[in-house]
This record gives structure tokens, C-alpha cells and sequence, in this order.
């Protein structure tokens, strides 16, 4: 047998290779959920893609919306916060941000007790189009959820919840999760 070409009925795995680390065999693995994976796939597409075609129109991409939405929902949200919320790097937030402000959709100002804090808010102009990508967003879900009956939203609800970790220091996260529909501001 050449060496450099294995195939996986050459590999066997023994109990004792089980215990020390080695992948679970395919008996002892849980079925995959092939069905529920690609329908996250497709739900999120075409969720995030109603609103892709609005913010094409000003330039802007699905960090932009991520980072309105947020600064939206939570007034005064610091920068460094704001960083944790989108898992992304300050140089990656940087380059959106200056855009979201030299354009006049978000504002900063300092905070009071900590002059160095950046606090951040929607103007007017950001709030709008806000408004805009959430109606579209929240058009899809109230389609979805009148097709499930009465109870839906809270299976839903709570489905989505169960899928977030539950160790994430997030402290936007920890509002959401400790209210009951995340209706910090309407």
C-alpha cells in the first residue's frame, strides 16, 4: 500500500483510540441534521437579502446594517461593546463606522463620567433607515409566523435562543436573553 494515499477503509479506530481522543465513529455520532442546517442556510439568505437590496442602493453591506441596527436598539451603546456584539475587529468596525458617521446616520459623543468612552446613537437619518430594513425583515417573520399558529413566535423564540451560547460575556446579549421578546426599544 502506498503511504501517501489513505483511504478511510484503511483507517480502523479501536475502543482504546476512542478514549484517547480519537473521533467518534459515525455509529456513535448523532444523525446529522442536514434538513434544519440548510434551512438556517436559506432562511438566512433570503432574511439578510431583503435588506442587502435597500442597502446596496446607499453604498453600504450587511456590516453597516448590523452595526445601525445595533446602535438603533441600544442608545449610548460604547464602541468597545459594540466590538463584542459584532465579534469583529476594531479595524473592520473602524472602516464602517467612519462611513455610518461621515455620512450623518450615527453620531458619537463622549461619555460623562469617562470622557475617553465613545458613545454611540442613530441620527434621525440613521433611525430611518433602520426602520426601513427592520419593516422588511419583520414583514418575513410575521409571513412565517402566521403560518405556525398562535404559539410560533414563543417556539421560535425559544428554539433561537437555545441555539446562542449561553457562556457569551455579551452584555447586549445578556439584555436580550433576560427579557422576554428583546423589546428594549420598539
Amino acid at each position: 500500500m502506498n503511504s501517501r494515499y489513505v483511504n478511510s477503509i484503511d483507517i480502523n479506530f479501536s475502543p482504546q483510540a476512542a478514549e484517547q481522543g480519537a473521533p467518534p465513529s459515525a455509529e456513535a455520532r448523532p444523525a446529522l441534521r442536514w434538513d434544519i442546517i440548510e434551512l438556517l442556510f436559506f432562511a438566512y439568505r433570503d432574511f439578510v437579502g431583503d435588506a442587502d437590496q435597500v442597502l446596496e442602493d446607499f453604498g453600504f453591506g450587511r456590516a453597516h446594517h448590523r452595526v445601525m441596527h445595533f446602535v438603533h436598539r441600544y442608545p449610548g451603546l460604547k464602541v468597545a461593546d459594540l466590538l463584542g456584539v459584532l465579534r469583529i475587529t476594531k479595524q473592520s468596525l473602524g472602516r464602517v463606522l467612519k462611513q455610518l458617521l461621515d455620512e450623518g446616520y450615527i453620531v458619537q459623543r463622549a461619555g460623562a463620567k469617562d470622557r475617553r468612552e465613545r458613545l454611540l446613537f442613530a441620527t434621525a437619518k440613521g433611525e430611518a433607515l433602520v426602520a426601513r430594513l427592520a419593516g422588511l425583515q419583520t414583514d418575513r417573520i410575521n409571513n412565517a409566523l402566521g403560518r405556525l399558529g398562535p404559539q410560533g413566535a414563543d417556539t421560535v423564540r425559544l428554539f433561537l435562543r437555545a441555539m446562542i451560547d449561553r457562556d457569551d460575556p455579551d452584555k447586549v446579549l445578556e439584555v436580550i436573553l433576560a427579557s422576554g421578546s428583546a423589546t428594549a426599544k420598539e
